[in-house]
């Protein structure tokens, strides 16, 4: 059964503008190019009640929740939303506790902030607040949004460990559970920006199942009826290890480079979709789209 709710990932940097700044009324008109490409808009106008939904930010993953969380809530305000609050919680007491549950459960958006992954699914994993989300996505007009870490944690399995430069050598990828909002993708975030494309290459050989998602700055996916659709002002990678013909993968020691054969890789940027059950991509503005006839 597909799920009733809808996914929004981001790959972090969010352009946003700083409402920190004491100039930002000022520079408005600087600042307002991640609202224009519509990221956050587009969260407020897929969610339940639009502008009257009641929006949760999680900076969970952060180490400065103090600072990211108002500053998101200053930014959806800025667009409109009435109904913004900053959901803290630090650690799996809170995770379990009835008033966080209760919130969760009246929440029409949950916005997860960037910073640590890790820090995010050991606090949240398995707690109450992680079955409530998880039941709201499945059976609710609910949105789950996440930017970097936010991003990274909402598929089964989450990348949380794997420098750049080394990624293309046997078991420098560290991979665990994620929350489980999707299955048999990967999602890694900053893609672009930090080189880390090696990041899902290996991800995907591992298991070439697993669709490796690359999601880059200022850039996200809006997933719904299992179809993705990039906003946002960057590119997506898509890598597809379904067709892979060889790899060296089993016959190498820890620490040596991978070998790939015939690994398929995509790249999406504004509007492009993509179908998760056929493995399709569409590309918007195709340059072999038919040309209307003139008349």
């Amino acid at each position: 059964m597909n799920p009733k709710g809808k996914l929004i990932v981001i790959g972090g940097a969010v352009n946003k503008g700083s409402f920190s700044e004491t100039d930002y009324d000022q520079k408005v008109e600087k600042n307002l190019n991640f609202f224009e490409r519509g990221i956050l808009r587009k969260i407020i106008d897929e969610s339940k009640l639009k502008n009257d939904s009641v929006i949760e930010i999680v900076a969970t993953a952060s180490q400065i929740p103090q600072i990211v969380g108002p500053e998101y809530k200053k930014a959806f305000e800025f667009l409109g939303a009435k109904n913004v609050n900053i959901l803290d919680i630090a650690n799996r007491e809170q995770a379990n506790s009835d008033a966080i549950v209760a919130r969760i459960n009246c929440a029409d958006v949950v916005m997860f902030t960037g910073g640590d992954q890790l820090r995010l699914t050991s606090i949240l994993g398995g707690t109450r607040v992680h079955e409530a989300l998880l039941q709201k996505y499945e059976n609710e007009d609910f949105l789950y949004a996440g930017t970097s870490a936010g991003a990274a944690a909402a598929s089964e399995t989450m990348i949380y460990q794997g420098t750049s430069h080394e990624s293309l050598l046997k078991g420098e990828i560290k991979t665990t559970q994620g929350l489980g909002f999707i299955d048999d993708v990967i999602i890694d975030t900053h893609f672009v920006q930090r080189g880390r494309i090696g990041r899902l290459f290996q991800s995907v050989v591992n298991n070439p199942r697993t669709l490796g998602i690359g999601l880059g700055e200022d850039t996200g996916l809006f997933i719904y009826n299992e179809t993705m659709t990039t906003i946002g002002s960057g590119l997506v990678i898509i890598v597809d290890g379904r067709f892979i013909k060889d790899t060296n993968l089993t016959n190498i020691e820890l620490g040596q480079p991978i070998s790939i054969d015939n690994l398929v890789v995509h790249v999406m940027s504004l509007n492009d979709s993509f179908d998760l059950k056929t493995k399709d991509l569409t590309i918007n503005n195709s340059q072999y789209s038919p040309i209307p006839m003139v008349k």
